[in-house]
């Protein structure tokens, strides 16, 4: 496993165990905003951890299906991106 695979995976895992204390905070009836604070940290961090993935696969996927001169590959590709683009404005 590579360190940035690592790196990440310990990202997630950190997220994971944020959302399980926002989960004990609503269990406990914690102030609203002290709970709203912490789902915007998660938020954050789940950002921060997709778009290195997303430069992850613009460095090794989009750019293999460049370099391979196979057209079909390449409109694959840049067809995933612009879906994921706009499944993420809703």
């Amino acid at each position: 496993m590579s360190t940035q695979t690592t790196a990440k995976l310990n990202r997630l895992n950190r997220i994971a165990g944020q959302v399980r204390g926002v989960a004990k905070m609503v269990e406990e009836d914690r102030y609203c905003i002290d709970i709203l604070y912490q789902i915007q940290a998660i938020r954050s961090a789940l950002a921060r951890v997709e778009s290195q993935i997303l430069k992850d696969h613009a460095a090794c996927c989009v750019a293999e299906a460049i370099a391979s001169g196979d057209v079909q590959e390449q409109r694959a590709k840049f067809e995933e991106l612009v879906d994921l683009m706009e499944r993420a404005r809703g």
